[in-house]
């Protein structure tokens, strides 16, 4: 074959070739026809040996017409010079054991609804896989799943024209997933896929499509095509071309007796060189078109020079006006600098005024820092006092017993005027009743003298019984107000032991109560375990994270503050500091006024509106002297604290440094009287002593806390560092046991009360000796009465009648008496029970009245504070109008100084910079603007008589030269680059058409080598001119009978056709680097018999071939789908087969008769 050199007539520097980069197959169809452009460049090529050159006019340099068809290497030369080298490649290959590819390959494949298939899973060997199954058994859904999962073109398939075609029949929706490895050196962003790479493609009847590319353990990383598309881009997965996805269609054309010419283009298309020769056409029409442009733009270049040789004459007559031109620029320039003079002076007048008015806000400012000090700290101690307001609680519990005390008196009070008015009728009728007795009496005694004689011996006898029975009776009478009194002292005792009891029964609720309490404390000590922030209110951390993010006037805002302190001996002190400092400890600290506002609107927002926050300057002062013997405990001894602003800040407004601590209220009082000067005291039973210098004493309790759960809760924080939380924790414990044991103790005695009461009531209730006293006095009346009747019926009628009526007013003075005597116990038992419920209320009023009076003096001291506070207030809002009338004149001045410095006399004086440096004059503004008019009317005059000022025709002399200059740089630079591109285009074309001489060798050998395993020749023809292929085959029987004869294909049987084709594809699956081999029914052409016999001799020929080129190509994968049996098949472990079941179609079955 001739050689056809590709000419190139360029000054250009020679530019090597090198191979296009990597890209994704962008292949049509098998049978898609060639570009208009791609064929009309080849017809023009056909020609062998011309060449058309154009010759720039200007620079000389030739154009190069380039011909992509026009080979410049001999086939026959390079065939000679290389084939040896590839065939000792290729049998070297064959020797060596393929390896299994790292990534790139399927692992495994799912459907679910797609064609015939209602659910279908495989999982792929690593390098060879057959697919057998009977015809229609959906083998070859396979392939389509793999292609449309990899985001092929549907209709490549040949199973469909679109992606709703593969949905199963009555199905919604279908959805195909593969997994591909994704492992070694080259993975595709291992870190995040790992080590394969599963990629879903689920699409509807209704034309909706979506991908989800997920990692191995399933997480999705990416549902966009784009990244399926650099997936296969980094893999260098071609799943359309047709080299790699032989689909059933595509292998049935393949292996027909197809003309040449497709043959040769299904060669390009396979091995991308076709893809290639696009890509150089396109790049050659730009290179054209970019030479026309090139070849319009030179003709502008004459017009261009013709220009600036104009203007630079028509410039070159105006220099002569250029001396007076910069006269004009002198007298501008002075003239400038006149006018930023006269503004310097006026300048100067303002500042000097504004500077005078200024003087006098810094004696206001400090007269409103020291009102804001002032106010602050009276803030302070208003919020103090009204913490110590309301640390002192209510009294309503002392008025509702009160008034409890008193409906009780008013009503013992009724009952005791109902006792005084039937004592009154008592003491009636009972002086009535012994008047009627002395008056019957003495008409007895009168009618006694008148009887005599006879019956003075039985009248004495009588006597004698009848004083008898009296005495008895009187004797009966005295005994019953021991026995009354007997029963009103244990009636007393039950009520006393009754009272104990329900004492002793609040004692046991209290102490219950505590151990609640402790109980909430020991959870509160395990939730600040976990966080430490949760004692000092809502959302603490949150707070201080603001706080941290946020800017401030003064310091970054301090707080809570117990997260600085602890104490030393949280056994002894915890509880009495916990009570005492609680509100300190949960409060913020800040060194500037001004961030006040912004602080409690945090608080505010987080939920904490109730937080102190104390304005206090970071003053670091020496406290020493005003504390204590250091054998004296104070507070400040008591605790740890280990900020030294939070330390003064506690001694400023608590003064913990001189307030001492004692374990009992004697031992306070004790240590008080050691103290000079007096002082305070706190114990732990609860009292709050004082000892004035003038020697006065006085002691309270200690004022609970309202809702002292919260207030436990707000302080548990360790000092709230008390210790740890263990030891709080333990503490708590201890104090809960100790409360429990007391419970049993309590409840203990209330049993025995509850006894002693019982039993004292079923004593009182059982009670006999009254009874048995009353039923003495009833048969002593008896007797007596007995005895009278007796006397009676001895008495003539009229003394017995009037002894008679004696007896009734006597029964009747008894009865008297009987009641008298009750009604005096009931007044007695009614007068304790008042006394009682009168001590009671003394106390209760007392209580009261001391509660008013610590409230009014609390009271007093909260106004007091907060009348100094509105004065602070006053006083700020004093000093703020006037510091803001005083700045507001001082703005005004220097706003006025301001406009001239910066809007007149810096504006006057950057214009001057601007035009010209600094000109130093005398002369006045107006003298120099006479003297440049003259000199500019002389200028014009001038002008006008060029018809252009000289900066005109200075502008118009650079921008002709300027575009003169640029047109022919950018002309120059173009020109070269054009030759440089083509350059560059007709080394890749030389490099194009020697790779495709490579890929064409190396496909003849192989080929003539995977024929040789039959014992076949043959050739592969290539006319890269014409553009075909054709295959020369001599079989076995050929060379026995015929000699050295070869066979076209089209004569061929069906088994030596598809032998010789797959050899072929076998033969260019060598020259694509795709690790993906699929084929489908390479023996459609077989019949039922022949392939029967043809199965028989190639079973052991063929096909083991097709396995042993397999395992011989490095780093592939094979798919093979056939309908045979592979029993009578001896496979490998690098062998994988899988038998497909005949999918279920719903189809009936016909009934034949």
């Amino acid at each position: 074959m001739a050689k056809r050199p590709v000419t190139v007539e360029s000054d250009s520097e020679d530019s090597a070739g090198s191979t296009p980069a990597s890209k994704r197959a962008r292949t049509d169809e098998y049978n898609e026809a060639s570009s208009p452009t791609r064929e009309k460049t080849r017809e023009n090529g056909m020609s062998k040996g011309k060449e058309r050159a154009r010759r720039n006019e200007d620079d000389g340099d030739s154009d190069p017409h380039v011909d992509m068809n026009q080979n410049g290497i001999d086939d026959e030369q390079f065939e000679e010079m290389h084939q040896e080298q590839i065939r000792a490649a290729v049998e070297s290959k064959r020797k060596v054991a393929g390896g299994i590819a790292e990534h790139g390959i399927i692992e495994a494949i799912e459907m679910h609804q797609f064609m015939c298939h209602k659910y279908l899973t495989f999982s792929f060997g690593p390098q060879i896989n057959f697919i057998i199954g009977h015809n229609g058994s959906g083998k070859s859904a396979v392939l389509s799943a793999i292609t449309v999962a990899l985001g092929g073109k549907a209709n490549s398939t040949g199973r469909g024209s679109g992606l709703k075609a593969f949905i199963r029949e009555g199905q919604p929706a279908s959805e195909v997933t593969i997994q591909i490895k994704n492992q070694g050196e080259e993975a595709y962003k291992p870190k995040e896929y790992g080590k394969s790479i599963v990629i879903t493609r689920k699409f509807t009847k209704e034309g909706n499509s979506s991908w989800k590319i997920k990692s191995k353990d399933g997480k999705v990383i990416s549902t966009k095509k784009e990244e399926l598309a650099a997936i296969c881009d980094h893999m260098n997965i071609q799943v359309d071309n047709p080299m790699n996805v032989l689909t059933q269609d595509a292998a049935r054309q393949f292996l027909s007796a197809s003309h040449p010419t497709d043959k040769y283009k299904f060669f390009l298309r396979g091995t991308q060189l076709s893809q290639l020769s696009d890509e150089y056409t396109t790049c050659l029409e730009n290179i054209e078109h970019t030479t026309k442009v090139l070849n319009s733009k030179k003709a502008v270049l004459p017009d261009l020079r013709a220009a600036c040789k104009e203007a630079t004459a028509r410039f070159q007559e105006a220099t002569k006006a250029r001396d007076q031109k910069k006269k004009v620029d002198e007298l501008k320039k002075e003239l400038a600098w006149s006018f930023v003079h006269d503004k310097e002076a006026e300048m100067t007048k303002a500042v000097e005024h504004a500077a005078k008015t200024g003087r006098r806000i810094p004696k206001i400012e400090d007269h409103l820092k020291e009102a804001r000090a002032r106010f602050d700290a009276e803030t302070a101690a208003v919020a103090l006092c009204d913490e110590e307001f309301h640390a002192l609680g209510d009294m309503n519990h002392l008025t509702e017993r009160k008034k409890e005390l008193s409906e009780n008196m008013r009503s013992n009070r009724s009952l005791l005027n109902e006792l005084a008015s039937e004592r009154k009728q008592m003491d009636t009728a009972f002086k009535a009743a012994r008047e009627s007795i002395a008056l019957i009496q003495k008409q007895i005694d009168d009618e006694a003298r008148r009887m005599e004689a006879d019956t003075q011996n039985k009248r004495e006898e009588s006597s004698r019984q009848l004083e008898h029975a009296r005495m008895s009776l009187q004797e009966a009478e005295a005994a019953l107000p021991a026995l009354v009194e007997s029963k009103n002292q244990i009636d007393t005792e039950n009520r006393e032991t009754k009272a104990q009891g329900e004492r002793a029964s609040d004692d046991v609720q209290k102490m219950r109560e505590n151990i609640v309490r402790c109980d909430g404390m020991i959870r509160n000590c395990e939730m600040q375990d976990k966080n430490q922030y949760a004692a000092y209110g809502r959302d603490i951390p949150q707070v201080l994270e603001r706080i941290r993010r946020t800017r401030w006037v003064g310091d970054q805002p301090v707080g809570p503050l117990g997260v600085h302190v602890k104490v030393r001996d949280p056994e002894s002190w915890a509880d009495l500091l916990r009570r005492q400092l609680g509100g300190m400890l949960t409060a913020f600290a800040i060194t500037d006024a001004h961030d006040l506002k912004q602080l409690k609107r945090i608080l505010v927002e987080s939920g904490n509106p109730n937080l102190l926050i104390f304005v206090a300057p970071k003053d670091i002062f020496d406290y020493s002297g005003g504390e204590p013997p250091a054998h004296m405990l104070t507070v400040l001894r008591a605790l740890d604290i280990s900020d030294p602003y939070v330390l003064r800040i506690m001694i400023n407004q608590r003064g913990i440094e001189r307030m001492f601590l004692a374990k009992t209220r004697r031992e306070g009082e004790q240590i008080l009287r050691e103290v000079n000067g007096g002082g305070q005291a706190w114990t732990a039973d609860g009292y709050l002593l004082k000892r004035y210098p003038e020697g006065g004493e006085s002691t309270s309790p200690l004022p609970k806390r309202r809702n002292d759960a919260t207030s436990l809760f707000v302080l548990m924080q360790k000092f709230i560092n008390f210790t740890n939380v263990f030891t709080e924790t333990r503490h708590y414990l201890r104090e809960k046991k100790r409360y429990e044991d007391e419970v049993i103790v309590q409840n203990q005695r209330v049993n025995e009360l509850k006894q002693k009461y019982m039993m004292d009531k079923r004593t009182y209730d059982t009670q006999r000796e009254e009874m048995q006293a009353r039923r003495a006095i009833s048969m002593a009346q008896d007797r007596l009465r007995q005895l009278q009747e007796a006397a009676q019926d001895d008495m003539p009628a009229n003394i017995a009648g009037l002894e008679a009526s004696k007896k009734e007013s006597e029964e009747e003075k008894e009865n008297l008496e009987a009641q008298f005597k009750d009604h005096i116990a009931r007044k007695a038992e009614i007068d304790g029970e008042q006394k009682g419920l009168l001590e009671q209320l003394n106390r209760v009023k007392k209580d009261m009245e001391e509660f008013e009076s610590r409230q009014k003096a609390v009271q007093a001291k909260v106004e007091k504070a907060a009348e100094k506070r509105m004065e602070a207030q006053n006083s700020i809002k004093h000093y703020d109008a006037k510091l803001e009338g005083e700045q507001t004149r001082v703005n005004e001045a220097n706003e006025a100084a301001k406009v001239l410095e910066e809007d007149i006399f810096q504006a006057w004086t950057a214009k001057a910079a601007d035009y010209c440096d600094r000109v130093e004059t005398t002369r006045r503004s107006d003298e120099i603007q006479r003297n440049l008019d003259s000199v500019q009317q002389a200028l014009k005059e001038r002008e006008k008589r060029h018809g252009a000022t000289v900066d005109e025709m200075t502008v118009e002399v650079n921008k002709t030269r300027a575009n003169l200059e640029a047109a022919e740089s950018q002309l120059k630079q173009m020109v070269s680059l054009n030759k440089r591109l083509k350059t560059s285009l007709v080394a890749r074309l030389n490099r194009w058409q020697e790779f495709r001489l490579h890929i064409a060798v190396r496909c003849k050998l192989v080929f003539q080598y995977n024929l040789s395993h039959r014992g076949y020749f043959g050739k592969v023809l290539f006319d890269h001119d014409k553009g075909t292929l054709q295959l020369k085959v001599q079989t076995d029987d050929v060379a026995a009978t015929q000699g050295s004869r070869d066979k076209d294909p089209r004569s061929l049987s069906g088994g030596e056709k598809s032998f010789s084709t797959i050899c072929l594809l076998l033969s260019l699956w060598e020259a694509i680097g795709c690790p993906l081999r699929c084929l489908d029914e390479f023996d459609v052409f077989m019949d039922a018999v022949n392939r029967r016999i043809s199965m028989k001799m190639m079973a052991n020929s063929s096909l083991s071939f097709q396995i042993e080129t397999a395992n011989q190509s490095d780093k592939k994968q094979y798919i093979l789908i056939t309908p045979q049996d592979m029993t009578s098949i001896t496979i490998g472990q690098t062998v994988r087969v899988h038998r497909m079941t005949d999918p279920e179609r719903n189809q009936g079955t016909l009934a034949f008769s």
